[in-house]
């Protein structure tokens, strides 16, 4: 195990990784009959400049950089894991940008980039369960983000007929080759209205529960039963 570990740490290595996974995403892509829903809302906020926040389940993030065709840079934030390095380096083969960070632990950095990146006039993707859960639960992170940015939120989330669910903590959706897939954006979260602790955790639920809920119907229309949130602390 730590013979593989320090093999992944070497750059040359993690380059051909990253890679291989660029060149999957893309067969999956290229192969499969997609569809993108209501980006009715999306397409008026990067028509007018208006800054917003894009967010995924930290399992369904396969797909999302095929998907994001507008001519507007949008950057991820990535944990500073070196699995997060490898995710980084595999987006940058489609021209996406990676801060690295939490909104949960150690995330003042974080916070500033994402803060300067959304003034700048980029868009940002969270994944409001990452770097390590628990697994389709919000953190209020991102709405403290969305607060202080005084940009809305835009849940989204996918789902294809042909998958495979990985056992690891997020339960990660791999899309197969030759897949139909949907692809849908959510309704728009606005910021809370002010820094209380009721109004955050408001608009965290309402974020959590949009997520889960878009998420669970997309996957239904495809046959496949819910993949469940984890357990939160008694």
């Amino acid at each position: 195990m730590a013979s593989a570990r320090r093999l992944l740490e070497n750059t040359t290595i993690q380059a051909v990784i990253c890679w291989c996974a660029a060149t999957y995403i893309r067969l999956v892509w290229v192969t499969g009959s997609w569809e993108v829903e209501n980006t009715e809302t999306l397409d008026g906020l990067v028509k007018n400049g208006k800054p917003f926040i894009i967010c995924f389940w930290h399992g369904r993030l396969l797909m999302f950089p095929p998907a994001w065709r507008w001519n507007s840079k949008i950057s991820i934030l990535i944990s500073r894991h070196r699995d997060g390095r490898v995710i980084a380096r595999a987006l940058r083969h489609f021209g996406v940008g990676t801060i690295e960070g939490s909104t949960s632990s150690g995330g003042g950095k974080a916070l500033r980039e994402l803060l300067r990146a959304l003034k700048s006039g980029e868009y940002i993707g969270v994944t409001p369960d990452g770097p390590r859960g628990p697994r389709m639960r919000a953190s209020v992170g991102v709405v403290q983000v969305a607060r202080l940015a005084n940009a809305p939120i835009l849940p989204t989330s996918y789902a294809v007929s042909r998958r495979r669910v990985l056992g690891s903590w997020d339960r990660f959706v791999l899309a197969l080759p030759f897949t139909r897939g949907v692809i849908r954006v959510g309704e728009l979260i606005p910021p809370p209205q002010s820094g209380s602790e009721l109004d955050i955790e408001a608009t965290r639920k309402q974020l959590e529960d949009s997520l889960n809920e878009l998420t669970t119907t997309l996957d239904a229309r495809f046959g496949h039963a819910p993949i469940e949130p984890a357990e939160t602390a008694k």
